[in-house]
């Protein structure tokens, strides 16, 4: 993922869908905060009836008939079948409404580029892939030009104004990567002084949002992730390089500049013994240098991810390597803040992934942890679109989802 340094142009990911903590309003002037309030809970829940709605927010049940009532109307709740047998009227469930908005995530890649068309509730509807040798602006920007309007077409014409925004993970100071990409410093340094996201809303004409790849990744495993989610926990996405995020308090967490959770450069001991960044033990640049040495092909990892031709041998060096370099990071984070759970996930065959788990978590278990709970080492849940799919997720929190730290605003 690279060093995460903020750019240009940086949106803050901040949303609390859980209903502990979340209180409504009822006074006048505050129904975006109550709408985004509600949309945070059914995202968070599932289908959820008025009346579980009144009772997690404390807002009156006229109030909350108001709001979703308003949010149905919008096509943004769907109503479902009423549940009979309980005393008074039936209960009548409401959830997401699948064609209510729909989202561009674009992720900019050491090696390739990804655009998705996501639905309101995280589903790729459309995607476009273009591979390269290294990223340039006007490389990346082409590309968004030809592929934007062919994902657009693929929605019905009366959906297509649904369309609300374009999200764009992507590492940052990429032209301090030339030597490890083998990218020319003269064409990596044009992303010194370009506005990709003017550049791109201005071709678009949407709101673009930039944030890190890795950032954007653990974004996407906190609103699209399934299964049971702590409310704190570290996340590693292997790409190019290894990068990560944090979630406290089941909030993406980017501390003061943005740059919180920058794990690539954590220092964790190599396989000689000696401190290494974790990006040089456990990135995916690492596994193709170590195929090529070994007289392997590796330019097969960078295209897909579902079945990669490598041997035993190189693939057991690497994932020992990378585990111990994870299981020293998650013991680091474990004493700083007491995460509950480490979760894996990245570009890569979900076999891999799984043994990348178990030895992650063996090796974290024969650590010294005196005076520490060891984090659960889990898989995450989203997959190798992580980090499109988190790119997509900022345009969604930014304008449906509830930011616990800004003060309500009028609709």
């Amino acid at each position: 993922m690279g060093e995460k340094v903020k750019p240009a142009v940086e949106t803050v990911v901040e949303s609390r869908p859980e209903g502990a903590g979340l209180r409504g309003t009822n006074q006048s002037g505050m129904r975006a905060h109550n709408e985004r309030l509600v949309l945070s809970l059914v995202r968070r829940h599932g289908a959820l009836a008025k009346s579980d709605i009144a009772r997690m927010t404390g807002l009156s049940a006229q109030t909350v008939s108001v709001i979703m009532r308003a949010l149905e109307q919008d096509g943004l709740l769907a109503r479902g079948e009423p549940i009979r047998g309980r005393v008074g009227q039936p209960s009548v469930p409401m959830s997401l409404a699948a064609e209510g908005a729909f989202f561009f995530g674009l992720k900019v890649g050491r090696r390739s580029a990804d655009l998705v068309l996501i639905d309101f509730l995280g589903r790729i509807r459309a995607a476009r892939r273009r591979t390269y040798r290294y990223p340039t602006p006007d490389a990346v920007v082409a590309f968004v030009a030809e592929a934007a309007p062919a994902l657009t077409a693929q929605l019905d014409a009366d959906l297509r104004d649904r369309i609300t925004g374009m999200g764009v993970a992507i590492p940052f100071q990429l032209w301090n990567w030339v030597s490890i990409i083998g990218a020319p410093q003269a064409e990596m340094d044009a992303w010194r002084h370009r506005d990709i996201a003017a550049e791109l809303a201005a071709l678009v004409d949407l709101p673009v949002f930039v944030q890190n790849d890795a950032t954007s990744a653990c974004g996407a495993e906190l609103i699209f992730g399934t299964g049971e989610r702590p409310k704190d926990f570290l996340y590693f996405y292997f790409g190019t390089f290894i990068g990560g995020g944090l979630v406290m308090n089941g909030q993406l967490f980017l501390g003061r500049s943005g740059n919180a959770a920058a794990t690539g450069t954590m220092q964790v001991p190599g396989p000689d013994g000696r401190m290494r960044r974790l990006l040089d033990v456990a990135s995916l640049s690492v596994l193709a240098g170590m195929m090529e040495a070994a007289g392997e092909p590796s330019d097969h990892i960078w295209q897909q991810h579902l079945d990669w031709k490598v041997s035993e041998a190189v693939l057991d060096r690497w994932i020992e390597a990378a585990a111990r370099g994870l299981a020293h990071a998650a013991l680091n984070a474990a004493a700083l803040v007491e995460i509950e759970a480490v979760l894996i996930d990245g570009w890569m065959p979900e076999a891999i992934r799984s043994r990348m788990v178990r030895r992650t978590e063996a090796v974290l278990l024969d650590l010294d942890l005196a005076g520490i709970h060891p984090p659960a080492i889990r898989a995450g849940s989203v997959g190798a679109d992580a980090r499109a799919l988190g790119a997509a997720a900022i345009p969604l929190s930014q304008r449906y989802l509830i930011d616990q730290n800004a003060p309500a605003r009028e609709a």
